[in-house]
């Protein structure tokens, strides 16, 4: 590790961090500030994730990189759902390879060098209803949609003409032992953001069923 990494590593304690922190590290001009950052990206001591993002290499982050936080970091604001959610919550089966994401910006893929993700735009009235803002055990903190926020903006991204829960046991192939635990009071605090006829009808399908 060259000395200006070892000086981010030693002053920065997340393994992530945008341009303006490591210039507030390296205290030099901004030509220097870049010719370090390429010679570091270069010789493979860290990552650029995107335009002003960078992380350490794998062999000297000090923990496991946090996907759903770093995306966060990547395209914001925004918290993790559809997919990714669902998939953090037990809820389906498959493995997911891409971290999905819902944004209030426009809708946005990034390919980076640890991983793929993307972002759907959603035109919610109150962003972070039934979002819950989570720490790991690192202290990296993300947002991440409940359940119930998951899917209804699943539903709407896919645009997805489903009136009740049967759908999505069958094409998400949900657990239902597991979404029994979710909490439905969220629906009634869920209806009144979406502005969109597909997602009220999902919404108020699945009132009726409980």
């Amino acid at each position: 590790m060259n000395k200006s990494t070892e000086k981010i590593w030693n002053s920065l304690p997340s393994n992530v961090f945008s341009y303006t922190e490591a210039a507030n590290v390296w205290q030099k001009s901004n030509n220097a500030h870049y010719g370090l950052l390429k010679r570091a990206v270069a010789n493979k001591e860290l990552l650029r994730i995107r335009r002003g993002l960078y992380c350490l290499a794998p062999r000297f982050q000090r923990h496991s990189l946090n996907l759903y936080s770093l995306a966060q970091r990547i395209y914001g604001p925004s918290y993790i759902s559809l997919e990714s959610a669902l998939s953090y919550h037990g809820l389906i089966p498959e493995a997911v390879y891409t971290v999905t994401s819902v944004s209030k910006k426009k809708s946005r893929e990034f390919a980076t060098p640890v991983g793929n993700f993307s972002y759907s735009h959603i035109p919610l009235r109150v962003f972070y209803t039934c979002v819950d803002r989570i720490s790991d055990s690192n202290k990296e903190s993300f947002f991440m949609a409940t359940p119930l926020k998951a899917l209804t903006d699943y539903v709407y991204v896919n645009q997805k003409e489903w009136k009740d829960l049967k759908p999505v046991l069958e094409s998400l192939r949900v657990d239902q032992e597991e979404l029994s635990k979710t909490n439905w009071k969220d629906l009634k605090k869920l209806l009144p953001e979406y502005k969109n006829r597909r997602v009220e009808r999902f919404i108020k399908g699945i009132i009726n069923e409980y």
